[in-house]
């Protein structure tokens, strides 16, 4: 059962919308803790354990985020194929567009022209 989760879990994908990659608060509090000049040696141990563990925690979502990423959908695709895609799904969007003009002037069938 556990490789059917494995596959539930593969075949998981997300939208942008749903990214949550919130790296830039924590990224703002290792620089802050960086920059404070402490006099006190304890103090300068301390801040410096603090930014260690918001550097780990800073990893973690860097972790995340990649791993969210790899889930999006069309991102095994190179940018060419994409680009390629694109430009096949524009046409078909143009030709089905006239196909409506095309269709939206004529009779309809109960009301045919003798």
């Amino acid at each position: 059962m556990e490789v059917d989760g494995q596959l539930e879990e593969s075949r998981r994908t997300l939208t942008v919308e749903e990214l949550n990659i919130e790296i830039l608060p924590v990224v703002y509090e290792i620089i802050r803790g960086v920059e404070k000049d402490h006099h006190d040696i304890t103090a300068k141990t301390r801040e410096s354990q603090d930014c260690s563990q918001k550097v780990l925690e800073l990893q973690k979502r860097l972790d995340q985020a990649r791993a969210d990423i790899n889930l999006l959908p069309g991102i095994e695709f190179s940018k060419e194929q994409q680009l390629n895609h694109l430009e096949a799904l524009k046409s078909q969007l143009r030709l089905k567009q006239e196909l409506l003009q095309k269709y939206r002037y004529l009779y309809p069938f109960e009301f045919q022209k003798p």
